[in-house]
């Protein structure tokens, strides 16, 4: 995720376009203008996340249910619907990740890491987690899509939405940014944990809805792949909360596409 300067000084109450021009600005290549850059409108872009995702979600599964029903295969529909993601985040997510993994891997002080973290080359922690990460996620999908395009196109959904709500609980308060410069600095502490609290349980109803194609055992086993996503965002921010003092743009993308992968993995793992 790009880093760029922390909001500052005082601001009025954003409206829910600020909000919502803050998650999409930040957290997709659409074009959408950011009229705002301060931490009340970091709050509410932050807490709109999961929107952002939704949208994501939905173009990914579009895009691999049409591969689908054109005869290409569940692994070409997979592998389109991985791809998606990526090209609606330039890749920036991707990127927060093996940079993370360089700097975890790297086995050296916070400001060491930190600035390896910083660094434009991927250093062998990133390419084998990219690698690994990006075969988990085709491997799910094309094991979904073999069950019916339904199952692919809602581990989509559920995927993008979850990995985005990972950001919200992500940017609580208490949590501080690893820099005093950068997105980290820029969302970290912005959202009141009972906001982060009601997207978490809106993603999880969310999450069951989008299962209900596979009748009550589904709709439970998508709202506990939902919990088990958002368990590994939490456990990724507590490492490198502990690892760099901190969150930055790099962990936050580190968090949304660890999240994501699992609840593919254990939607892939669900009843038939």
């Amino acid at each position: 995720m790009n880093d760029a300067a922390a909001p500052s000084g005082p601001s009025p109450s954003p409206t829910l376009g600020d909000a919502m021009r803050f998650a999409f600005g930040t957290l997709t290549v659409l074009p959408v203008r950011l009229r705002r850059w301060d931490r009340p409108a970091a709050r509410g872009g932050m807490l709109c996340a999961p929107v952002a995702g939704l949208v994501v979600g939905l173009a990914a599964a579009a895009l691999g249910t049409l591969l689908l029903l054109l005869g290409s295969g569940p692994l070409l529909a997979a592998v389109g619907t991985a791809a998606v993601p990526a090209a609606l985040t330039r890749g920036l997510h991707l990127d927060g990740l093996a940079d993370t993994a360089d700097g975890l891997g790297s086995g050296k002080p916070a400001e060491d890491a930190l600035r390896i973290m910083k660094q434009s080359d991927i250093g062998p922690f990133g390419v084998i987690t990219l690698l690994f990460i990006l075969l988990a996620q085709v491997a799910a999908l094309a094991h979904l899509y073999e069950q019916g395009w339904a199952h692919g196109a809602a581990a989509a959904v559920v995927a993008a939405v979850t990995a985005r709500c990972a950001l919200t609980l992500a940017a609580r308060a208490g949590v501080p940014p690893a820099r005093p410069e950068g997105l980290g600095a820029a969302v970290a502490g912005t959202v009141p944990p009972r906001g982060a609290g009601a997207a978490a349980l809106a993603v999880v109803a969310l999450a069951a809805t989008a299962g209900t194609h596979a009748g009550p055992p589904g709709a439970l086993h998508a709202a506990l792949a939902a919990l088990l996503a958002l368990a590994a965002g939490e456990a990724t921010l507590r490492r490198c909360r502990r690892r760099f003092g901190g969150i930055t743009g790099d962990v936050f993308g580190a968090i949304a596409e660890l999240a994501g992968v699992v609840a593919m993995v254990v939607l892939a793992l669900g009843p038939r």
